[in-house]
This record gives structure tokens, C-alpha cells and sequence, in this order.
């Protein structure tokens, strides 16, 4: 992604979730790009390689935008370290 606290090489995972409305926006489009995709084409054989490639990908997509999500009221009152 792109914004200054994902960058940051130096800050943890967990520093960096909640933080980015453009991350969780990207992280939005994707999931409401690759369900229904996934639900339209490839549900029908879940077993292919392409099906449970872009499962994979929807359902990582959704669980970091739900730690973003989680997160974020407990960020916002922090300061910014930069």
C-alpha cells in the first residue's frame, strides 16, 4: 500500500493497522471486486486452481480490512509518530 505508516519498514504490523483511510478504501474496492467475481465464475468449481487462488485472495483481502476496521476507533486518538 501506499501511504507513510505502511512504508515505514521499521513499524510492526500491528502499529500500522487502523491507520490509512486510502489503505482500507483499496482494501474495500478489492473485496467488492473479488467476491462477486469469485461468487459469478469460479463457485461453481471450487476446487480449481483458479478458484481457490482468488478465495484466497478475497478472504485475506477481507480479513485485513477487518483488523483495519477493528482497529481504527482505538486509533484515533493517537498521535501521529511522524
Amino acid at each position: 500500500m501506499s501511504c507513510r505508516f505502511c512504508q515505514d519498514a521499521s513499524l510492526s504490523l500491528r502499529a500500522k493497522l487502523g491507520r490509512c483511510k486510502r489503505c482500507m478504501i483499496q482494501l474495500a474496492v478489492m473485496n467488492l471486486v473479488l467476491w462477486p467475481i469469485w461468487l459469478i465464475w469460479f463457485s461453481d468449481t471450487p476446487k480449481s486452481i483458479e478458484s481457490i487462488t482468488l478465495l484466497f485472495a478475497a478472504g485475506a483481502s477481507a480479513i485485513l480490512l477487518s483488523l483495519h476496521l477493528i482497529l481504527m476507533p482505538f486509533r484515533k486518538g493517537e498521535p501521529d509518530t511522524k
